[in-house]
């Protein structure tokens, strides 16, 4: 069992949640671009997959990540 102390979260965090719905959203669209064989829009979906990182990582700087200032994690 670990520690509440040591417990990293797991990404439970408003930063990793809001990165990784960016970054999904750009997998899916990217995915759709190729099928449809749009290869420019599937380029801007790379960018988005970019763009999703650096909010997420932009949003652990300011607080919103776990142990941020402004996220208290919820106890299970």
């Amino acid at each position: 069992m670990s520690n509440p102390i040591d417990d990293p979260g797991h990404g439970h965090s408003p930063a990793a949640w809001t990165a990784v719905v960016i970054m999904l959203l750009a997998v899916t669209l990217g995915t759709v671009f190729y099928v449809l064989d749009l290869p420019v829009l599937v380029f801007a979906s790379v960018g988005l997959l970019i763009v999703g990182a650096i909010v997420g990582w932009v949003m652990a700087k300011v607080g919103y990540g776990v142990n941020g200032t402004k996220y208290a994690s919820k106890q299970h």
